[in-house]
């Protein structure tokens, strides 16, 4: 049985991820593993390693904003998690018979046996540890992307909505990485960034 559970699916720039993990017994369990959004940065650090070293198995996927922009963001999230799923199964050779899944609003996983759970992460360890791995694995990947794109503050705001956010979109426009679907409303420029 896995738990799946997915970050990112709200900001306007980068990916969403999704992450699976299956434990077996109560040893693998965290103590302060809880629903990612209720943890600080600093936990959530901590617990991604030792959810890494601790679990079964675990899969961890991210799908890009232009695949976002592309599918849809249900669709997106449910490529994400089928990719976190694969990965369990081919990285660490495992059939997985069932899955729980955070939030009512995720689309049905083709292939797999799933229960949706509403407030699945307060409830489910397995569902909690992945929504933390989907948690600290996208906003690392916004730190490299701060890099390549320094004046849009993605270290801080990891790409959601934020009056920053907003006013470097007035400033510098549109990147490859936003998710342009969700911009459609707002007169943002495209900028030729290099990618």
């Amino acid at each position: 049985m896995a738990g799946v559970d997915e970050a990112g699916r709200g900001p306007l720039a980068g990916p969403v991820a999704a992450a699976a993990v299956i434990i077996r017994s109560e040893n693998q369990v965290i103590s302060f593993v809880r629903d990612s959004k209720k943890m600080t940065s600093s936990q959530r650090e901590q617990a991604f390693e030792k959810i890494c070293c601790l679990s079964t198995a675990y899969g961890i996927a991210l799908v890009s904003a232009a695949e976002i922009d592309e599918l849809g963001i249900q669709l997106a999230v449910k490529k994400a998690m089928m990719l976190a799923l694969e990965a369990i199964e081919k990285n660490f050779n495992l059939e997985i018979q069932q899955v729980l899944v955070d939030g009512l609003r995720t689309q049905k996983l083709d292939r797999y046996s799933s229960e949706r759970i509403k407030g699945g992460d307060l409830h489910h360890y397995s569902i909690a540890a992945a929504s933390v791995l989907a948690k600290v694995s996208r906003d690392r990947h916004m730190q490299t992307l701060a890099v390549q794109y320094p004046q849009y503050g993605f270290e801080r705001h990891v790409g959601y909505g934020t009056r920053e956010h907003f006013e470097a979109l007035k400033k510098y426009g549109l990147t490859p990485i936003h998710r342009k679907s969700f911009l459609k409303n707002y007169p943002f420029p495209s900028q030729n960034l290099i990618i």
